[in-house]
């Protein structure tokens, strides 16, 4: 591991205007950083900014105010070719659902065949081919895997395919936008294991957005916590998850399932009752 950040975000802002009266802020005054190598872990619930966060970061949206740097340039959203291949190059992103990125008509190869040809010029049909089933390979899938079409996958598997997609590219970073959320607990764990092991393997570094508290000790080394819009607590996965300091982190701790465990109120009821007795 290494201490220089591959992501700096400053200061980031970005409203969403919902009517001509209403306003949100998905992201206010933000600012963090990924070191290289590492796994920045970025939790919250529903609506604190996580995922606004993520599509910034990655070009797709684009921010009010403040400055994104992957490898020490500057990220902008841009439809030219050339900058879309080289951002490519160094970072990729794992969504929630993989369903979007494959073609239900097509074997699930297709798609990893369409970032070879884009970001491997040099490989023929042949070349591609061999390169698909290692990437396979490499995420746990078989050559009858990739062969079949989505329909015939699981989820797990499925996400797996995004996986192996997202390595097409060769990227520095993978951002994996509640990437396990949907698997059952088993698969999760084994997605978790493989998404560990590949970061070992290639030298990866992970912006992990989660509202799973229970998996960030598990991948991640740092972590950010965020609530409408804002950062408000920030460190190592040992100083925020073992001695938190904000009282909605606590709750977030304090909710997160535990073997036996049975919900008693609702966080938000939990933080409303909160604020009201330190009014």
């Amino acid at each position: 591991m290494t201490n220089e950040p591959i992501i700096e975000v400053e200061h980031l802002a970005r409203t969403f205007h919902l009517s001509r009266t209403s306003s949100v802020a998905a992201l206010d005054d933000v600012s963090c950083t990924l070191r290289a190598g590492t796994c920045l872990a970025v939790v919250g619930e529903s609506g604190s900014g996580k995922s606004t966060l993520a599509r910034v970061i990655v070009g797709l949206e684009s921010a009010d105010s403040g400055s994104v740097k992957i490898a020490g340039g500057a990220v902008s959203p841009t439809t030219a070719r050339r900058e879309l291949r080289k951002r490519a190059k160094l970072v990729q992103m794992v969504f929630q659902d993989p369903q979007g990125s494959l073609n239900r008509s097509l074997p699930v190869s297709a798609t990893i065949d369409e970032m070879l040809r884009a970001h491997r010029p040099d490989l023929d049909r042949a070349g591609r081919r061999a390169r698909v089933l290692e990437l396979f390979a490499e995420v746990g899938l078989t050559e009858r895997h990739a062969d079949a079409k989505p329909s015939a996958l699981s989820g797990g598997q499925k996400q797996r395919v995004a996986i192996a997609r997202a390595l097409a590219a060769e990227p520095q970073i993978i951002v994996l936008d509640e990437a396990v959320s949907a698997l059952d607990v088993s698969v999760q764990a084994q997605v978790l294991d493989l998404l560990k092991r590949l970061r070992a393997d290639h030298g990866l570094s992970y912006l992990f957005i989660t509202h799973d508290l229970s998996v960030v000790r598990d991948i991640a080394d740092d972590v950010v916590v965020m609530r409408s819009g804002k950062i408000i607590e920030r460190g190592t996965v040992g100083e925020v998850l073992d001695d938190p300091q904000e009282p909605y982190t606590q709750l977030l701790i304090a909710s997160a399932p535990r073997p036996g465990w049975k919900p008693q109120r609702s966080l938000r009821a939990a933080m409303l009752q909160a604020e009201e007795a330190s009014a």
